[in-house]
């Protein structure tokens, strides 16, 4: 009778720390996000307490973009890229790119529709797209690579819709509660109509460029350099509204501009080297 041999269980995967550790700092301001929506959810709709912890939040929201953008740069300047960090970093950005923004959706923009549940429908269908969009985007990550593979995404990211829902938010709740405006209802109706647009650009083939090939070694075009002058010093200089133009900037070029630019246009736009740009 042949002795029966003991479970054989799968190798731990390797745990970088340092782009574990911002891939966490997106996790946990996507959680204070949360809790400070519910917050704001203990008063009333429309109320300057409720508003002021939205902004809150939308700060929280903001600064897991920024982890976002910095633990896959450091995962490939230290050569630790992997598929733990791509699962952990889709679980983070599900709750901070996904949840949270979905709340505020319903919550501080759409709230006031006549229609009743329109928002909580279209702030659904955002966080349904932006689950989907993680899902395929770790799919198509998994697959192998082919030749001449473009670094570019496909479909709007994640975070950047993300980031153009919750600056169009700050957007709102500045103009409502800082300066005294009253929002049309037409205004409302075309919000809701943009944000349902950025929820299904996500699950799109609409090619949006990714930048992940530019770094602190590789020389900037003027044009690429301007661009970025500009966004830094609008965002100085109009904090409440700047941020909502950068990202509506980026949802529309991939959407209109970039399918009418020829080759060189686009190198010059987005620093892209021509063999990664061959796709």
């Amino acid at each position: 009778m042949a002795t029966p041999q003991p479970p054989v269980y799968p190798d731990e995967p390797k745990i970088p720390i340092l782009p574990n550790m911002l891939t966490a700092g997106n996790l946990l301001c996507g959680f204070f996000a949360i809790l400070t929506i519910f917050k704001g959810m203990a008063f009333d709709d429309g109320t300057a307490e409720a508003f002021a912890h939205y902004q809150q939040a939308t700060y929280l929201i903001f600064a897991a973009c920024i982890f976002d953008l910095l633990d896959g740069r450091v995962a490939r300047m230290c050569k630790a890229d992997g598929p733990f960090g791509r699962e952990f970093d889709s679980i983070a950005d599900v709750v901070s790119f996904g949840i949270a923004p979905a709340m505020l959706l319903a919550r501080a923009v759409l709230f006031d529709l006549p229609v009743p549940y329109l928002g909580d429908a279209i702030a659904v269908i955002y966080l349904l797209c932006a689950a989907l969009r993680l899902a395929r985007f770790n799919c198509m990550a998994a697959e192998p690579k082919k030749p001449n593979q473009s670094m570019d995404f496909v479909g709007l990211p994640v975070p950047m819709a993300a980031g153009a829902v919750v600056s169009t938010m700050y957007l709102v709740i500045d103009l409502t509660t800082n300066r005294n405006l009253q929002i049309p209802q037409l205004w409302q109706y075309t919000m809701a109509g943009i944000m349902t647009l950025v929820s299904l650009l996500m699950m799109s083939r609409v090619i949006y460029p990714s930048f992940k090939h530019v770094n602190f070694e590789k020389r900037g075009t003027i044009v690429a350099m301007l661009m970025a002058v500009v966004a830094v010093c609008a965002l100085i200089i109009f904090p409440w509204i700047a941020p909502a133009l950068i990202f509506l900037c980026y949802l529309g070029y991939g959407l209109i501009v970039r399918p009418f630019l020829n080759r060189r246009l686009r190198r010059m736009i987005e620093v892209a080297d021509d063999e990664e740009d061959a796709v």
